[in-house]
């Protein structure tokens, strides 16, 4: 037990409980509807045990007599009220899974709508498996928590008091026993319940990055085979799995303790009754049929403090996983748009930044004090080593992040100072990682614009070069691609990508090497058609391959997050300066 004092704790139960009450109290009603089976189907199973001691005293001890009318009558109404409870039961329990089920569909819900309204950050600190691992497996365990431990939580509630105020009237000197008995369960309960919470909370961490582990690995399988290391990663992967089995293990050991604890102090309370109800038998205080209801009832007091003893462990595990999807919730969204910003409307293509400063760590500043200008309609090619600084300059345009020092303008508007929809409409991307989703190959190309003609698709797709390759697609433009499994090549996906951004109607485009998965001849022909298709729309191109850029209006050299050296292909290598080196690099 000394081991759980170095995991974390819960930050906010609190917080925790008041939220997940939240989703509760949207289907209030059918949750008053809820108590009211739950106090209904508890009080007509409490009656039960009165009945049983009547039916006892219905036999005369000594003499042999049974009264069968009374017996018959008392096990008559005993049956009456046992089928109504399982009646009111069942129909509490299928409303618990229904509200159970809904309360599941709209957390799912809004934590897929926060996924799309986080900033672009959160995505490149968090691993996807474990995101994925919050909207699957932990919501899931609130789910099974809310349809099934909400019912026996309340249900015992009921049950306790019912049954303690039954014994009560029964006989008041028996229930001191449960003076002793009742505080040592919940002291026990409480001692237990703080050593196995941190257990959960790293039981459902460990989980999560064992799932980050696995997407990562199954993603990148290729290359794991390519660089022979399947036995370095299932070395990697026997730690996370031995991490997450051990985290496991721990909380269900340690959380088993509570139940047999527990029983233990029940079953004590037990055998005190059987002492003290005969001596009170003996001295004509209490009847048998008294004892025998006081025992039943003894048993249902303490029964439902067993089995909340037991549901602990599934509560804990309930309210780590809802603390890790509300962690999600409660993150921070990507800034809202004001009132007072404009909408980015007939766009030019004009873009200026000013004396631009960005850091993702205040220990290490990116940009540090860049200035360029792209005017309308102009190829900007960006260039430069890794690690310079080329894609945060379109993090930075596209307001993925925002800068920290400096200023940058589109049509001589203040970027912060227009919506993130007008300004983010206004370009077109293509990104080095491509993205295709399930659906047709027309859905693919159309998507982000609407109302586009099968004409418009032709023509972005032969601009593209893949217009004849989709031809001979069993269903041609309807033939269904299978998100990233499907069969098709990374260039392929990559050609079609950039249809998708022809066809979409923006004055400025972004391509992160977009082309890198092409041949340098398919490329150059590719950048000639897209030059031709989109004129008088200003291109940003970040390349590697510097003879793919030689045609630009303007080339950018980025070192150290400043523009170094800048000017045409033609001026940078009379220059003799980093573009000349890095161009004789390339092709000694």
């Amino acid at each position: 037990m000394r081991r759980s004092q170095k995991f974390e704790k819960p930050q906010n139960r609190k917080g925790t409980l008041i939220q997940l009450g939240g989703y509760l109290m949207r289907y209030k009603w059918r949750l008053f509807a809820a108590i009211a089976l739950t106090i209904g189907s508890n009080l007509l199973a409490l009656v039960g045990p009165l009945l049983s001691g009547y039916a006892i005293d219905a036999i005369e001890l000594g003499t042999g007599q049974v009264n069968f009318s009374q017996v018959f009558y008392y096990a008559g109404w005993m049956v009456v009220f046992y089928i109504g409870s399982a009646g009111l039961t069942y129909v509490l329990e299928v409303l618990m899974i229904r509200v159970s089920r809904q309360v599941t569909y709209a957390m799912r819900k809004d934590v897929f709508n926060k996924l799309l309204d986080l900033p672009v950050g959160y995505f490149d600190v968090h691993q996807t498996g474990d995101v994925i691992s919050r909207i699957t497996y932990d919501i899931d365990t609130v789910n099974s928590s809310i349809s099934s431990d909400l019912i026996q939580v309340s249900s015992a509630v009921i049950t306790v008091l019912g049954s303690f105020l039954m014994m009560l009237a029964i006989s008041p000197k028996l229930v001191l026993i449960f003076a002793f008995t009742v505080p040592a369960s919940i002291f026990m309960s409480r001692y237990l319940v703080k050593k196995t919470r941190p257990l959960f909370s790293r039981r459902s961490r460990k989980l999560g990055e064992l799932n980050g582990f696995v997407e990562e690995m199954v993603s990148g399988q290729k290359t794991l085979k390519v660089y022979d290391q399947e036995e370095h990663t299932i070395a990697k992967f026997n730690i996370k799995n031995k991490e997450a089995v051990d985290a496991y293990y721990n909380a269900e050991y340690y959380g088993s303790m509570i139940f047999p604890t527990i029983n233990f102090i029940n079953n004590l309370s037990l055998a005190c009754i059987s002492v003290f109800g005969a001596l009170l038998y003996l001295a004509g205080a209490m009847s048998i049929g008294q004892i025998s209801s006081f025992v039943l009832y003894s048993r249902k007091f303490s029964g439902p403090i067993n089995e909340m003893a037991n549901i602990m462990n599934d509560l804990q595990s309930s309210l780590a996983a809802a603390e890790r999807v509300f962690a999600l919730l409660n993150e921070l969204s990507e800034a809202r748009d004001t009132e007072k910003m404009t909408e980015l409307t007939n766009v030019n293509g004009d873009i200026v930044l000013e004396n631009v400063r960005f850091s993702y760590d205040a220990n290490q500043m990116i940009i540090k004090n860049l200035s360029l200008k792209a005017e309308a309609g102009k190829l900007i090619a960006i260039v430069g080593p890794t690690g310079a600084g080329k894609t945060t300059i379109i993090n930075l345009l596209m307001r993925f992040y925002d800068t920290e020092a400096g200023n940058i303008y589109v049509d001589g508007n203040e970027v912060q100072e227009l919506t993130r929809d007008s300004l983010r409409k206004s370009f077109a991307m293509v990104l080095q990682d491509t993205w295709i989703f399930h659906g047709s190959v027309y859905e693919n190309l159309t998507y982000g614009r609407e109302n586009v003609t099968m004409e418009e698709v032709v023509q972005a797709a032969k601009a593209a070069r893949i217009h004849s390759f989709i031809e001979h697609l069993p269903h041609g433009y309807e033939t269904v691609l299978k998100g990233e499994d499907t069969n098709i090549s990374k260039g392929q996906k990559q050609l079609l990508t950039i249809a998708r951004a022809m066809l979409l109607d923006a004055k400025m485009l972004i391509l992160d090497e977009a082309t890198s998965n092409v041949d340098t001849r398919t490329e150059k022909k590719i950048q000639a058609a897209m030059r031709q298709l989109m004129k008088d729309k200003t291109c940003f191109v970040i390349a590697h391959r510097l003879s793919t850029i030689q045609n630009a209006d303007l080339i950018l050299v980025v070192e150290r997050g400043d523009i170094v050296e800048q000017g045409t292909h033609e001026e940078l290598m009379e220059n003799g300066g980093s573009y000349w080196q890095m161009y004789q690099a390339q092709f000694e």
